[in-house]
């Protein structure tokens, strides 16, 4: 059974990777270039105000469990996959990089819900709603993506 500092630490590393998925989807929707990168940047620039709400919900509550929200000092980026490419042009690899990033949310959630179960029902029922967000968003890029690789 999980304890309390774990659930707050692994809160914390959600909060970081929505914050990290915010600043490469900023990026991405502003960079990207071309016919077809119109529809798939619209899609980011939406997400983007989704997932500053998922990191502004697990920040409170962080904060309610008694943990203490980092600031950017502690930011450790790992999404090397979703950098901006040098060629805008490059609409699938953005795709496939948002699928990875979605899909870390997704193992980052579950593995949230596991350790809360019996601990923290919050917790657990807040992570089950980001959850359910997180598909929902890889599902949209999957069929992006299905058009992209024909």
């Amino acid at each position: 059974m999980a304890d309390k500092k774990e659930i707050i630490e692994n809160l914390i590393k959600a909060y970081w990777m929505e914050i990290e998925t915010v600043i490469n989807y900023i990026a991405n929707s502003i960079n990207l270039d071309g016919v077809r990168a119109e529809e798939i940047k619209k899609s980011l620039a939406l997400d983007i105000t989704e997932e500053i709400a998922h990191a502004q919900t697990l920040a409170k509550r962080i904060k309610e469990v008694g943990g203490i929200v980092p600031g950017s000092l502690d930011l450790k980026p790992e999404q090397t996959y979703l950098q901006p490419k040098a060629d805008t042009t490059d609409v699938a690899s953005v795709i496939e990089g948002v699928i990875k990033a979605e899909n870390g949310a997704i193992e980052q959630y579950n593995k949230l819900i596991k350790l809360s179960e019996g601990v923290d029902y919050v917790t657990q029922d807040l992570c089950i709603s980001l959850l359910a967000m997180e598909e929902s968003h890889r599902v949209e890029f999957s069929g992006f993506l299905k058009e992209y690789k024909k």
